[in-house]
């Protein structure tokens, strides 16, 4: 059901050597662009009525306009199941706490007598955010995304997740609800790569966003590659990833169910397993076929996912390589089960999140952890962060300096000007003092 992979041998390799060995999807974002740029550039010349076209093609639903009305967004919130409510509550008072805590504050700093520099925090006027709405519905998506903009102040929020058929063209009506307890009223019946181009270029309906983030299929990701340097992103989200890092003293079943959670999302899902121990990865193995069993969307996801080329159980000499193995694999999500796990955890580099210990799975913070569930994939989280209040804040820096104190640095400014042949750069510093340059 799941391949293994042996590094048990040599000693590892460095960098690219070491990730070329590991598991990973195929998802060639570059390839889809050819695909969603005429998607793209239709919506910007037709605007809405592209958008109800697609959704068409591509949802089997006949729209007459693609904002969601207030009247659906009460309906979805009044029909919503109480015990749904309540854990949609409990998640987003949850992630409250955690984003408030990110807030940040403007700061100055006295670089000399008379010079000073102030970085102040701005939030994005406006961003458009995306919920998928394929295989599964994700209300805590909306969660997700529209808590960190709410807590970084941004002033205009709006939110578009694909139509569905079986809801008279509406997105799904617990979408809609978890907007509406978010206070959310500007929501779209849109979905894919022409979702984000309504964000991007605006049409009569919908104005044009300064950023969108959310997760999304791989046209989504095109899109938000496409659209990068018109409009801000998070991140071009690829195929969901967990990578569990595990010893002896790990719980099999624990282990297995942590990988089939994940991989129930879709066919391309990963699901990697590290261990020093061979007697886990057996029993690992063993666990996993009646656990599949027992549960639901086995033949169109976790079975492809597992026995697919990204999933894999990964055995290697010690936990000092298994280590090096995952920060190499820079995971989505990351669990350390072993005898130490919090030491362990404190050492890793790259990881979208990590979740310690038998008792935090990867499921508590998909929805009620208070940590944040949009993570970077595919290895980017070698470089990038997830959502945060952050991704919505822009920094912006003040420089406020007295006569006194530019005479005293002008010397050094013209000197590097003239070094780096701008001339003019270092005039404009003359200029103020009779075109002379100040005594040091």
């Amino acid at each position: 059901m799941i391949s293994r992979i042996d590094l048990r041998g040599d000693a590892l390799p460095e960098g690219a050597a070491l990730r070329d060995l590991l598991p990973r999807a195929e998802f060639d974002v570059e390839a889809a662009l050819d695909k969603v740029r005429p998607i793209c550039e239709d919506v910007h010349h037709r605007g809405t009525a592209a958008l109800i076209e697609y959704a068409q093609r591509f949802d089997g639903v006949t729209l007459d306009r693609i904002r969601v009305p207030a009247e659906a967004l009460r309906k979805a919130l009044d029909d919503l199941d109480p015990a749904v409510r309540a854990a949609l509550e409990e998640s987003i008072r949850r992630a409250r706490i955690v984003h408030a805590e990110q807030r940040r504050t403007p700061h100055t700093t006295q670089v000399v007598p008379g010079g000073t520099v102030t970085e102040k925090w701005v939030p994005v006027e406006r961003v458009g955010l995306y919920a998928p709405g394929g295989r599964s519905v994700y209300p805590s998506s909306v969660v997700m995304n529209v808590v960190p903009a709410q807590e970084a102040g941004v002033e205009s929020i709006a939110l578009a997740s694909p139509p569905q058929a079986e809801f008279g063209g509406l997105p799904h009506p617990t979408i809609l609800a978890a907007c509406a307890l978010l206070g959310v009223d500007e929501v779209y019946a849109a979905g894919g790569a022409q979702a984000v181009a309504m964000f991007a270029y605006g049409t009569d309906e919908c104005a044009p966003a300064n950023m969108v983030t959310g997760p999304g299929n791989i046209w989504v990701a095109a899109a938000k590659r496409y659209f990068t340097g018109k409009i801000g992103i998070d991140t071009e989200a690829g195929p969901t990833e967990i990578a569990v890092l595990a010893d002896a003293t790990a719980d099999p079943v624990h282990v297995a169910a942590d990988l089939i959670s994940q991989a129930e999302h879709d066919p391309l899902a990963a699901a990697v397993l590290v261990t020093d121990s061979e007697e886990l990865a057996a029993a690992v193995e063993r666990e996993l076929a009646p656990q599949v069993a027992a549960t639901k969307h086995v033949e169109d996801r976790i079975k492809p996912a597992l026995a697919g080329r990204q999933s894999a159980v990964v055995l290697v000499r010690d936990l000092e390589d298994g280590l090096k193995v995952v920060d190499a694999y820079g995971a989505e999500h990351l669990e350390i089960q072993t005898a130490d796990a919090a030491a362990l955890a404190a050492r890793v580099r790259n990881a979208g999140a990590i979740f310690v210990g038998p008792w935090a799975p990867v499921s508590l913070g998909d929805y009620c952890a208070g940590s944040n569930h949009v993570l970077p994939t595919g290895g980017c989280a070698c470089h990038s962060s997830g959502l945060s209040v952050q991704s919505f804040l822009r920094g912006i820096h003040i420089v406020d300096y007295t006569r006194d104190a530019l005479a005293e640095v002008t010397h050094h400014v013209v000197t590097l000007a003239e070094a780096e042949d701008l001339p003019a750069h270092g005039a404009a510093l003359k200029a103020r003092f009779g075109w002379k340059v100040p005594d040091a």
